[in-house]
Order: C-alpha cells, then structure tokens, then sequence
C-alpha cells in the first residue's frame, strides 16, 4: 500500500522500484536507499571478493529524517531521528580480523559509516547487536572504525554532507581544525561542479581515504 518515498529531488515516479535499490538488500524496513551501494552490481562485488577484498554487510534502516535539511544556527542542536542500526556477528568478526592483520575499513556509504561509527567499541572494532541510533557525526568527530569512504554527492545543510566533512577532517589529519576539512571538501565539491558531475542518488561518487 502506498508509494516508495523517494528523496526530494527524484521528481519523476520510478516505474521499477527495484531501480531504486541495492543488489544486496535483504531487510525490509528502510526508508530509502542507501545511495553509494547503487553503484555496485552483483559482478562487481563479486570482482571485489576474487581482489581479496572481505565483504561485510550491515543493516541500518534509513528515516525520513536523513533528507531533513540542518536549519539549527548551532548544528549541534539539530534533532537527529533514531534509525534501527545491526551490526551482525560475521561482520564484527571480520572487522577485528582485518583490523588485526593491518588493513582498512571502507564504508560503502554514509549509512555504512554511521552504522560502525555507533556500534565502534575502541579503536577499530565495532561490537555485534541491533540499537537505535541516533549519533550525529559532526566535523570534530573521532572516527574509530572508518578508514576509507564511498560516497556521493550531497545536498547542502544535509546532514550526510557533514557526516563526509568530518571524515575529510579526521583522514586529512586536521584534528582541531575541522574548518580546514571542510574547506578542503568544499573544493572537492568545485571540481566537481566544474568537471559536470552527477549529484544525489544517481549520480556520481567519490572515494576519500588517508
């Protein structure tokens, strides 16, 4: 019953909703898709994996809240939604053994992202169980799990647009000077104005790591 929600600027009705969904979806409940992972199709993971690369999976039920505009003068009182947020077991696992064996943590996604970022436990580790989250990542933000991130490009005053600021910050290593990741990711966003790149749920993405 009823229409799948679509963010704003999608203003023609999809005819197949599964063009607006992941490969790799399995849960019903989020309000919208997770936009970096439909950059992947099933040969394309499946590339991944034969490259040695360990795939885990995550689930975080995107709100409506996601596509609400930061109009708080002070970000910091922005009212975050909570989202239902699981980490399994397998997943945890995988990323205490990477962990150990010096690799990185690359998170296909802001929902990715804050998914390991709320269920981080010390550095580089992230405990298995189900929460709702409501942790809004600001620049400022330690990250403890993520090293790398897939991204699209964001609406401004959104809060997914500060989540990626923070990251810039953090991997830049600009801890205490979180205006300067920004600027850096404000440049990033320049060029990518000027080169015609595609932005939002269907459009063009970038990797920012250390």
């Amino acid at each position: 019953i009823g229409k799948m929600p679509l963010p704003p600027y999608i203003t023609e009705e999809l005819k197949n909703g599964e063009r607006y969904q992941t490969v790799y979806s399995r849960e019903k409940g989020s309000a919208a898709a997770p936009t970096a992972g439909l950059h992947f199709t099933k040969e394309m993971l499946q590339k991944i994996e034969e490259k040695g690369v360990k795939i885990g999976y995550v689930t975080l039920h995107v709100g409506l809240g996601t596509f609400r505009p930061v109009k708080a003068q002070d970000v910091r009182e922005h009212p975050m939604h909570h989202e239902l947020c699981e980490i399994p077991e397998a997943t945890a696992e995988a990323v205490r053994e990477h962990r150990a064996r010096g690799g990185r943590i690359v998170a296909a996604g802001t929902t990715v992202a804050r998914a390991l970022e709320s269920m981080a436990i010390g550095d580089g580790l992230v405990r298995p169980g189900r929460i709702d989250t409501d942790l809004f990542i600001l620049p400022g933000h330690r990250f403890r799990v993520v090293d790398a991130l897939i991204t699209n490009f964001h609406l401004p005053r959104s809060s997914l647009l500060m989540l990626v600021a923070a990251l810039a910050s953090c991997l830049g290593g600009w801890e205490g000077e979180e205006e300067r990741g920004v600027s850096e990711l404000l440049s990033v966003y320049e060029e990518a104005i000027a080169e015609g790149y595609r932005f939002f749920s269907f459009g063009d993405a970038m990797f920012i790591q250390r």
